[in-house]
């Protein structure tokens, strides 16, 4: 708490998080036994693999590893997309990343709101992928009105966590009671409900046009579709959840399993068949909905500019070669034909440093802190590495990738959903709705990576390293 009597953004955060996993466990019990699962085997390779278990030490990573990584949204309108920015801002998140889903067939334009210095991702890594429909994208105007008509008749926020929202803004912060009732009162807009906001009949003409568009317009508000938790090993997660009766996607998201991951894997289990009852049954759940999941992710180095257009360039490739959607039935040739294309990526921290492809976080080492009155220590960057003065750690990718995400979304609402769109790339129009400017993550991976040279130009008594 600070002292005007506030509860710190990072701790509103944490208690969310923690509340948001409470309730996806009750929702999506499968959810429990993927984080049991998961505890697992973080559990076992740290013992079996001290290099990666003193990584985590050095960096700090352990302390943040068992935390609730990410969750997932969809909101139906720009007034609903400004909001849940209000939201998240009293949580100390931002939107950051402007992701583009359309060329995999899913109309919807998306941010990830997180927290965005280093110090405050320690304290709570949390962050939520939220997608905004594209309505324009709905070339049957008969369902484009009956979209807009549906979604202007809702409110998901409940009445105190909109006032809640504006006292924060009025008054710079929340106190320890306000906070409390702030996690209670926002929670219900992620909540889950059987109930339908529609009719049998519309729910049906909105499934047929996407599965995506149901599940956005047709219910109270944007329940959270997944929770996901972070490995150290996702191959070995996914047997495991094969060997606990649990069916995963076929194909793991991102780039093949390396000695030294880079960027984002993602897999998750398969979408649950939930009953819902719709505005014409009585209250009686007859009818049934998949929308919802459980996600697991391992999380690697993130990578400059060069390093992400070799990357964007090898999986382009791999993807061009395959000729089709990654999806079960060439799970096996996707991985062969995506292993071999990334052999081109440099599998070895010291040359992903060395070749500017990643970013890293440097740190004073006690022979560097020793040396500060030896006259003759090195000064450069370069020469403080060379020398064993300074070390450094690859930075954490805390973002998403726009290509995994949509592989995600079309695992879990079926290979048939996948469309072709016309729209474009659109992210003026998404800022607009948004209310304000989304963040280049780019920049906050080099303002960290800065900002960490600069402690140890500090510490070791040199001249401003670069």
């Amino acid at each position: 708490m600070n002292t005007q009597g506030f509860v710190e953004a990072d701790e509103i955060r944490t208690r969310f998080s923690r509340a948001m996993s409470d309730m996806y466990k009750q929702e999506v019990p499968l959810y429990g036994t993927l984080m049991a699962l998961v505890a697992e085997t973080n559990s076992t390779v740290m013992a079996s693999d001290k290099a990666v278990s003193d990584h985590l030490q050095r960096t700090g990573e352990i302390e943040r590893l068992d935390m609730e990584r990410h969750g997932a949204i969809r909101v139906g309108t720009p007034e609903e997309l400004a909001t849940i920015a209000r939201l998240f801002a009293v949580m100390g998140m931002q939107p950051v990343g402007y992701y583009d889903l359309t060329p995999a067939g899913v109309p919807v334009h998306s941010t990830a709101f997180r927290a965005i210095h280093e110090d405050s991702l320690q304290a709570s890594p949390f962050r939520v992928f939220t997608s905004l429909l594209r309505l324009d994208l709905i070339e049957n105007e008969e369902i484009r009105q009956l979209v807009q008509a549906i979604l202007d008749q809702r409110q998901i926020f409940t009445p105190d966590a909109l006032k809640l929202i504006e006292k924060f803004e009025t008054n710079g912060g929340l106190d320890a009671k306000d906070a409390a009732d702030f996690v209670e009162q926002a929670l219900e807009t992620f909540r889950w409900h059987h109930d339908a906001t529609v009719t049998a009949k519309d729910y049906q003409r909105l499934h047929d046009q996407h599965r995506l568009i149901a599940d956005v317009v047709a219910f109270k508000g944007p329940h959270i579709n997944h929770l996901t938790p972070r490995t150290l090993d996702i191959d070995m997660i996914q047997n495991g959840m094969q060997q606990k009766g649990i069916t995963p996607k076929a194909v793991i998201e991102g780039p093949p399993r390396r000695r030294c991951p880079i960027l984002l894997r993602q897999t998750s289990f398969k979408a649950l068949q939930e009953t819902v009852a719709f505005t014409d049954q009585d209250g009686i759940a007859t009818g049934s909905h998949t929308a919802r999941f459980g996600e697991i992710e391992q999380r690697g180095a993130a990578l400059t500019p060069k390093g992400r257009e070799l990357y964007d360039s090898l999986l382009n490739a791999a993807r061009a070669e395959l000729g089709e959607f990654p999806s079960e039935s060439n799970a096996e040739k996707y991985t062969a034909i995506l292993e071999k294309h990334f052999k081109d990526f440099p599998d070895d921290y010291a040359e992903l440093h060395d070749k500017g492809l990643a970013y890293f976080r440097y740190f004073p080492t006690q022979k560097g802190i020793a040396s500060r009155s030896n006259g003759h220590r090195p000064s450069s960057r370069q020469e403080l590495i060379a020398q064993g003065h300074i070390q450094y750690e690859p930075l954490v990718y805390e973002d998403f990738l726009p290509v995994s995400a949509a592989g995600i979304f079309q695992s879990n609402l079926g290979d048939d959903s996948q469309a072709h769109y016309a729209g474009s790339s659109n992210q003026a129009e998404f800022e607009q709705a948004l209310g304000q400017k989304v963040t280049n993550e780019l920049k906050l991976y080099a303002d960290t990576q800065r900002r960490s040279l600069l402690d140890c130009s500090t510490i070791l008594a040199v001249s401003p390293l670069v």
